[in-house]
């Protein structure tokens, strides 16, 4: 199982960006998926999570900005981000707790991670 987020970049305060995160692979279910994030000098914190059925939970940094969705029929995950501030700026990790083929336990999956950049 991998996954593969992608669509950071450079944007300036208050532009918007969409994240993607696709999970591939030997995948029976996914069940949570999530976002967090890592900024200079400080640990890496929630951003948003969302279940299978489509229940959400956000950090309290990113609420009323941020909205994660799924797509469950293409295994894909989104982070629509809009009125970005500096203190946005990150690597963005995408998350995944999945049941692969074959197995009735549940493992955890990250991305790569994928750098946005807010300018002031």
């Amino acid at each position: 199982v991998q996954l593969q987020a992608s669509g950071g970049g450079l944007v300036q305060a208050g532009g918007s960006l969409r994240l993607s995160c696709a999970a591939s692979g030997s995948i029976r279910v996914i069940n949570d998926m999530g976002w967090y994030r890592q900024s200079p000098g400080k640990e890496r914190e929630l951003v948003a999570i969302i279940g299978s059925g489509g229940k959400t939970k956000y950090g309290d940094s990113v609420k009323g900005r941020f909205t994660i969705s799924r797509d469950n029929a293409k295994n894909t995950m989104y982070l629509q981000m809009a009125s970005l501030k500096p203190e946005d700026t990150g690597v963005y990790y995408c998350n995944a707790e999945v049941f692969p083929d074959g197995s009735y336990l549940p493992y955890e999956y990250w991305g790569q991670g994928t750098l946005v950049t807010v300018s002031s």
